[in-house]
């Protein structure tokens, strides 16, 4: 079997991939950031540099934070323009309009501290944020709440590729059982809503 890199290589080429991929994956959610992040946790649980796991959570948590103002910043262009804007039209395209409405409720009763859960909720995000730019939220404003929920995403997912890394000797197992909890994680709020939905349905027809 060939060699893996060594440490210093792997880091010199997984932090600036990782800082990359999870600022893209906030400006287009359509990449598997919480994945990522767990994976990263998992090869720096097995290194022997002790900053290992606490350079992961930094980049991660400073690339989240980086692509969410950025992201956050070209919807509120969209809003102030008259014809709206292509990201603006773009968030809007990926979130159900009940889900704004809920977004916008709860919004309404918690503040900016509602941006922490909607990080921590898999797909939460963007109807948050949504509602946060409709709200005509300060950028100030929403900095600080996008901190804190920056900080609890990387380290949720983190802790979870921590985990997943203990429970193996290798690294590419905890790897794959990691990714496969953020799968889990990211399916499940998907299926509860479909059940949900079928629920009624599934009543009428034994009435």
């Amino acid at each position: 079997m060939a060699r893996l890199p060594s440490e210093s290589t792997q880091q010199a080429v997984g932090y600036p991939s990782l800082f990359l991929l999870v600022t893209l994956g906030a400006l287009v959610p359509v990449i598997p950031t919480g994945a990522l992040v767990s994976s990263a946790a998992v090869v720096a649980l097995h290194q022997t540099a002790p900053l290992a796991l606490l350079h992961v959570f930094v980049v991660a948590s400073l690339a989240a934070f980086l692509g969410d103002i950025t992201l956050y910043w070209l919807g509120q262009r969209g809003v102030r323009s008259r014809n709206g804007s292509r990201w603006l039209a773009e968030l809007k395209s990926r979130a159900a309009p009940e889900r704004i409405a809920q977004a916008q409720e709860k919004l309404a009763e918690h503040g900016v501290t509602v941006l922490v859960l909607s990080r921590l909720v898999p797909a939460g995000r963007i109807p948050v944020m949504l509602a946060c730019l409709l709200a005509r939220m300060p950028m100030r404003a929403f900095v600080r709440g996008d901190v804190p929920a920056c900080l609890a995403w990387a380290a949720t997912y983190q802790l979870i590729g921590v985990l997943g890394g203990s429970l193996f000797d290798e690294a590419w197992q905890g790897v794959a059982l990691a990714v496969a909890l953020t799968v889990v994680i990211s399916a499940a709020p998907v299926l509860w809503r479909r059940l949900r939905r079928g629920r009624p349905d599934s009543a009428g027809g034994r009435a």
